[in-house]
């Protein structure tokens, strides 16, 4: 049972480390308050619009 139990734990091992290295890729962006302190005018990206609820909203507040 428990010689069962070592290659389940060591798969989701594997996974849990290789999924936690997900994320947003590309060159490292300064906040846009530590831009604008240094007196540079920086420009916001992000989508532009109205806000749209999401789905997860209610369980998120």
């Amino acid at each position: 049972m428990r010689s069962a139990l070592v290659p389940v734990l060591a798969a989701l091992l594997v996974t849990a480390v290789s999924l936690s290295a997900c994320g947003r890729k590309g060159p490292l962006e300064r906040p846009p308050a530590a831009a604008s302190a240094d007196g540079q005018a920086t420009e916001r990206s992000g989508p532009e619009g109205p806000n749209r609820p999401f789905v997860l909203d209610r369980l998120l507040r």
